[in-house]
């Protein structure tokens, strides 16, 4: 197969990374190239928030966690199955443009240009400037034929054949027009949804909270709106979110958590409030750091109409099966390999783009 040598590269990759754990770091005699890189990656963990204050050791453990329960061997097959790799086929050099809202976001993008045999021209975010290249140069050790598949660029992209960048709204529309002559994925902002329907138990609510408050809410996989039928009672919501109460003990989130709520009030707005989270009722998807929008609903069928043509809007839906395509309350920031941002299936396009 023609991306096997590079699946052991990344096997590699993920069992280096399952020695890190914010419970604690286990250094495994059987890992390869501990000696080089266990102590250094210790301490790029622990650096990080001082290059983004956003990247606390926790949340950067929780995306270390995650691409190691993801980069095994299993996974890796079940992954690419799906598709048929041709050895004749010709080398691509990818431009990536990396967003930097939470730890390693880019890194899914990096993996898929690699294990098609392609070539990584990669542009990072000044908020992540650090994780990736030193994965990548434990990928390099584990696999030198990759050295010249890698390349990190701070100035001007040049000499690429196709690109998947990620963005704003407004940065996608210049990427639109930049990149106008060259195939290209180009991913705009996102936001994620809850569906309730009042049978949540409290552990389904607290799960929920997981969904909310992963990564402070930055992330588009995070829920920033919840559907609640008329009536709805957010009593039992307060309660089983009040275990995430230490999240306003960090002060860019509670920075955020005091202007928008003054925003709110100044503009005279209903709120529901609980210390550290506000919630609101609003037609928007998009909610600030430290809020939640909510809106009523009256039947499903309408809402998943109503949802299916918002589709471009929404990155995924968390439900108690409410609905088709959702996923389960708490697994917003554990996608699989093959759940794929914007549901656009990365691996097809890097095969069959010319």
């Amino acid at each position: 197969m023609l991306q096997n040598e590079k699946k052991q590269s990344f096997i590699a990759l993920g069992r280096f990374l399952s020695q890190f754990s914010e419970a604690g770091n286990t250094k495994k005699e059987s890992v390869l190239g501990n000696d080089l890189f266990f102590d250094a990656f210790v301490d790029l963990i622990h650096l990080s928030q001082s290059h983004n204050g956003w990247y606390t050791p926790e949340q950067v453990y929780f995306a270390i966690n995650s691409w190691a329960e993801a980069l095994t061997e299993e996974n890796l097959d079940q992954w690419l199955s799906a598709y048929t790799f041709d050895a004749s086929q010709d080398e691509k050099t990818v431009a990536l443009i990396l967003a930097g809202n939470i730890p390693l976001v880019g890194f899914h993008d990096f993996l898929s240009v690699l294990i098609t045999g392609n070539k990584a021209l990669i542009k990072t975010s000044s908020n992540d400037q650090h994780l990736l290249p030193f994965l990548a140069k434990y990928l390099v050790f584990a696999d030198e034929t990759l050295k010249d598949k890698i390349t990190f660029v701070e100035g001007k992209l040049e000499n690429f054949d196709t690109v998947i960048a990620t963005g704003s709204n407004n940065t996608a529309r210049y990427f639109e027009y930049y990149f106008k002559d060259k195939p290209s994925i180009i991913r705009k902002n996102r936001n994620s949804v809850a569906i309730l329907n009042g049978q949540e138990s409290k552990e389904d609510l607290e799960a929920l909270g997981e969904d909310i408050f992963r990564y402070f809410g930055l992330g588009c996989r995070n829920v920033s709106k919840l559907f609640v039928p008329k009536g709805y009672v957010f009593d039992g919501f307060f309660e089983a979110i009040f275990k995430y109460q230490d999240v306003i003990h960090y002060e860019k989130y509670a920075n955020n958590y005091d202007y928008n709520k003054a925003v709110f009030l100044m503009s005279n707005f209903k709120l529901l409030d609980n210390g550290f989270l506000t919630i609101k009722e609003d037609a928007s998807y998009a909610s600030p750091i430290s809020s939640v929008f909510y809106e009523f609903y009256d039947n499903l069928e309408d809402l998943q109409n109503r949802l299916e043509n918002d589709a471009e809007q929404i990155q995924c839906i968390a439900s108690n099966n409410l609905t088709k395509n959702s996923i389960a309350f708490g697994q917003s920031q554990k996608p699989q390999l093959w759940d794929y941002a914007d549901n656009v299936d990365t691996i097809t396009f890097l095969l069959t783009t010319k």
